[in-house]
């Protein structure tokens, strides 16, 4: 019998492992980096250790760290959790060989499984179909094709190369990022498939061999190959369908003697047919999906599956409901998805039953790993949270899980909350039409929720009205005789800096409002402005009834930023300066960093002509590659960074000659 855990992880995913070790009466043990000491995982532990450093390579990726602090802390058994050495055969050896208990597969079947290509042999023996995989890739002369590591998880890596110009690209780009995250630069292709589905069957197995299929989950609304909304059961997969995925899950981890929690994932054509992709041997990112669906905890059977215990059951309960989930990421879908770092000023989602353990009733789940006040770093992944709705119905799940999201009040960074309304409302995706190419056909959804530009400018107004009543509760309100001059306040907000005036008349209603580009008025009017009265204004909440339609807006200020949110999004503004001191523009041709992250690589040499949209470096952060193109035409002046250099946001990267 497991006494006490220690999980090999961080975040959401280390905090879901504890819930259940407490729900059970399991000590639990946290590893941390410098940058997680605060961290929620960290405080929820029974005990914690330090693992000095921040880079993954230092910290979670060192699995000789990872029993030692297993040992001081005096834990007898590891669990990987879903990401860093989760995969790793050499850390589940160096686990049994030092005495403590591992929780997942043996070492052998995870240097089998992570190994795609032996795997995807494995499955073309056991009649399991599969794509062909070109490791000759110079050879390659049908395109598209999809590259791949050889090992490795989560889409990382991934590249499609469309044409033989774009392969060498794909190539290197795949082999960097695959060596950087998982230690080997290995990589194949094999061909692309367009409007396919991704989808992948839960398995569970024990000692015994028993291998229990626990339905299927449709993963095809990706960015960069990684899943942003799963659910379960897949609108695509009928119940024939189901049953032959199934079966070729189990056959798949019955030949690998595989125990524990799994997942085999398939690709489904547009005409019905699925291929074998990979077994990944571990708990699923997606796990809860699958627990509302079935009525289980994953967590608590693969623990009891660890301490030699047998599977309670001999098949799969049946399936109530649906699943959704979405994965809400710090990064900026509007520009490449560039992640966003800083401190999270709130985070706050509204109406939910419960975190980190399975729903016993159709409701809402959070698995979070931050809370007001973390800190959203470079160092890892920009995953924040799940979100998981359990509804009677998909369309119900969907509107709950779009709802809540919309209500949410997430502050300090950019997310992808935006993007995830408007695609679960689509169109496209209720009718269940989805595959892994439909963010690119639906650019719509890359629009934020607040477009329209009477909610816009009421947000505006709201935030003006909110700081007034701050700035009432600090000062004493002057009483002027001028009625017909407005109050003005200038902010940066979305569309660039506007300038708000509004004027009260004498018995305190808002006589005229205005929110315009600095410059075109002086004086606040009722042009082109929506009917609109002040139910109530106070620094956090303002309320207006517009067209005889109430409106509420939560106003919530940190320095001279304002977050302002309504029935219809976030709107967030900073107060501009009244009198704002000059400040030199950037010099032209000066290339700035998009994001503060490490330089990974640079491709160019100062003096050399550049075209634009060339290469000239690549960025990495939360361990992803970004990509740096020239703007423009002209001679590269300067390079004032080195691979390795560390770069904040804004910094200079190239200086480029016009011309």
């Amino acid at each position: 019998m497991i006494k006490r855990l220690l999980v090999a992880d961080r975040g959401e995913m280390a905090r879901r492992i504890f819930a259940t070790c407490r729900a059970i009466g399991m000590e639990t043990v946290a590893v941390y980096s410098d940058a997680d000491t605060q961290a929620p995982h960290v405080r929820e532990a029974d005990y914690a250790v330090h693992l000095p450093g921040n880079a993954p390579s230092a910290t979670y990726l060192r699995g000789d760290l990872m029993v030692a602090a297993a040992r001081k802390a005096g834990a007898d058994a590891v669990h990987p959790g879903c990401g860093f050495l989760a995969e790793s055969p050499d850390f589940a050896a160096a686990v049994l060989d030092a005495g403590l208990r591992w929780v997942g597969p043996e070492p052998k079947v995870l240097a089998l499984t992570g190994d795609k290509l032996a795997a995807k042999r494995m499955a073309a023996d056991l009649g399991v179909p599969v794509l062909p995989s070109y490791v000759d890739i110079e050879r390659i002369v049908d395109f598209p094709v999809l590259v791949k590591p050889a090992v490795g998880r989560g889409g990382r890596g991934m590249r499609i190369a469309r044409d033989a110009e774009g392969l060498a690209e794909a190539v290197a780009a795949a082999r960097r990022e695959s060596a950087a995250f998982f230690g080997d630069g290995t990589v194949f292709a094999e061909p692309y498939i367009d409007r396919a589905r991704h989808v992948e069957v839960q398995i569970l197995a024990d000692a015994s061999g028993t291998v229990l299929p626990l339905g299927e989950r449709e993963c095809s609304i990706q960015r960069r190959y990684q899943k942003i909304i799963e659910e379960s059961p897949s609108p695509a997969v009928s119940p024939a369908l189901r049953e032959q995925l199934c079966a070729a899950a189990v056959a798949a981890a019955r030949a690998v003697s595989h125990t524990g929690a799994g997942t085999v994932e398939f690709l489904l054509t547009p005409s019905g047919e699925f291929y074998f992709v990979e077994l990944s041997p571990r708990l699923a990112v997606d796990h809860a999906v699958t627990e509302c669906v079935f009525g289980l905890d994953l967590v608590r059977l693969q623990l009891l599956v660890a301490e030699g215990t047998p599977l309670p059951m001999t098949g799969p309960p049946p399936m109530r409901g649906h699943g959704m989930e979405v994965r809400l990421y710090a990064e900026d879908p509007a520009y490449a998805w560039l992640p966003s770092t800083g401190t999270l000023h709130r985070f706050a989602v509204p109406e939910v039953a419960i975190g980190f353990r399975p729903l016993i009733q159709p409701g809402l789940r959070l698995d979070a790993a931050v809370e007001d006040g973390s800190v959203v770093g470079v160092h890892y992944d920009p995953m924040l949270a799940k979100l998981v709705a359990w509804a009677p119905s998909r369309v119900e799940a969907a509107r709950l899980l779009a709802g809540t999201l919309a209500r949410s009040r997430i502050h300090g960074v950019v997310t992808n909350r935006d993007l995830l309304v408007r695609m679960l409302r689509h169109p496209v995706f209720l009718s269940g039409a989805t595959d892994t190419g439909v963010l690119d056909r639906h650019p719509e959804v890359f629009v934020p929720l607040v477009s329209g530009m009477d909610t816009g400018k009421l947000s505006c107004l709201a935030a003006a009205l909110a700081a007034a009543a701050g700035r009432r509760g600090r000062f004493p309100s002057g009483w002027r005789n001028v009625a017909v001059l407005p109050q003005m306040v200038g902010y940066d907000g979305p569309s660039g800096p506007v300038e708000v005036g509004y004027r009260f008349d004498r018995s305190g209603a808002l006589a005229a409002w205005s929110v315009r580009p600095p410059g075109l008025s002086g004086t606040a009017d009722i042009e082109d402005q929506p009917l609109v009265a002040v139910v109530c204004a106070e620094p956090d909440r303002v309320s207006l009834d517009v067209n005889g339609v109430r409106m509420d807006f939560a106003v919530h200020r940190v320095g001279d930023v304002s977050y302002v949110d309504s029935p219809e999004g976030l709107v967030t503004l900073t107060e501009l300066a009244r009198f704002p001191l000059p400040v030199p523009a950037p010099a032209e041709g000066r290339l700035m960093s998009p994001v503060p992250g490490t330089v990974s690589r640079i491709l160019v040499v100062p003096g050399q002509r550049v075209d634009a949209g060339d290469l000239l470096m690549v960025l990495e952060a939360m361990t992803l590659e970004h990509p740096v193109y020239a703007p423009g035409a002209g001679l590269l002046a300067e390079v004032p960074v080195t691979t390795g250099s560390r770069v904040e946001s804004g910094a200079v990267l190239a200086v480029i000659t016009p011309g």
